[in-house]
């Protein structure tokens, strides 16, 4: 899939394009895209520019945004690099200059509750009004009676609901990061962990223990049994820690990037009377991390 800034596009005629925002590529957002060959969308989220203070924690990061809408088969994504002066433009503007003067759409797909412009003036009804190209209008997906959203969904997942999130998202929840030195604290108890801290940017799953497909090398995943929380066992002064336990592997990841699939949560987060009966459900956690991801 070609990744363009909006700057860099390069006009063309008859482009299909489903426009949104998409934070978590979710299974609403996945039919506002299906059918489309391009998808235009925005970075960093508007939100951010025009009210910062009610930014939300966002479900993926835009590595995460684009690699999930490259296995829907778009050929294209468009990025509208969002600041100040482009929130300035109307509505009225957007459609004459991005949908049709850069892009040349000649079918256009959003969400009903899509909206777009300074303050947010522009609609469906809108883009449906205008005859230079076809809109089509997706209704929310409702799922077991509740409207799939992004903001439904970084609720499960600040709850530990990881498993029903998973099954909005369409796809695993992905947390990713540079893996840390710590205090070695899981070496000692015979769990030596790679060590994420979490960016405060996006949502992270609840404190809990989780079973995870991890990737340290793309082409070799492994169970990991990942514990996220601040080690109420012990009195670290630390703050939120993202900890993976990668089973079967012995090595050396500092400095590296490790990729967290969730899967399931196991537990929660508790605190234990002594370190061994710490490390005797660290065994169990294991075993469970073990069951439920299976030899990969």
């Amino acid at each position: 899939m070609k990744v363009t800034r909006l700057p860099d596009i390069e006009r063309g005629e008859g482009r299909s394009v489903a426009v949104g925002t998409f934070d978590g590529v979710h299974l609403g957002h996945r039919e506002v895209i299906a059918g489309s060959d391009s998808v235009l969308t925005f970075d960093p989220h508007p939100v951010s520019v025009v009210a910062p203070q009610h930014t939300p924690k966002l479900l993926t990061t835009f590595e995460r945004k684009a690699e999930l809408i490259a296995s829907l088969g778009v050929q294209e994504l468009i990025v509208i690099p969002f600041d100040a002066e482009f929130a300035t433009r109307t509505a009225q503007e957007f459609v004459d200059e991005v949908l049709v003067g850069a892009l040349g759409a000649t079918e256009v797909s959003v969400g009903e509750n899509f909206r777009f412009g300074h303050r947010a003036q522009g609609d469906a009804r809108l883009l449906a009004a205008d005859q230079r190209f076809t809109t089509i209008v997706h209704p929310l997906l409702e799922v077991d009676g509740e409207i799939v959203s992004s903001s439904h969904i970084r609720g499960l997942v600040l709850a530990g609901e990881i498993a029903e999130a998973n099954r909005l998202l369409g796809a695993p929840f992905v947390l990713a990061g540079e893996v840390m030195r710590g205090d070695s604290r899981g070496r000692e108890l015979g769990f030596p962990t790679a060590n994420i801290v979490p960016d405060d940017a996006y949502a992270a799953p609840g404190h809990g223990v989780y079973a995870c497909l991890s990737y340290n090398d793309p082409d070799h995943p492994r169970p990991a049994a990942v514990s996220i929380g601040v080690r109420p066992t012990f009195n670290t002064g630390r703050g939120e820690l993202v900890e993976a336990y990668l089973l079967d592997f012995q090595g050396d990841l500092y400095g590296s990037t490790l990729r967290l699939e969730f899967i399931e949560r196991l537990r929660g987060e508790r605190r234990f009377e002594d370190p061994q009966a710490l490390i005797e459900q660290m065994h169990r956690d294991v075993e469970r991390t073990r069951g439920i991801v299976g030899p990969v």
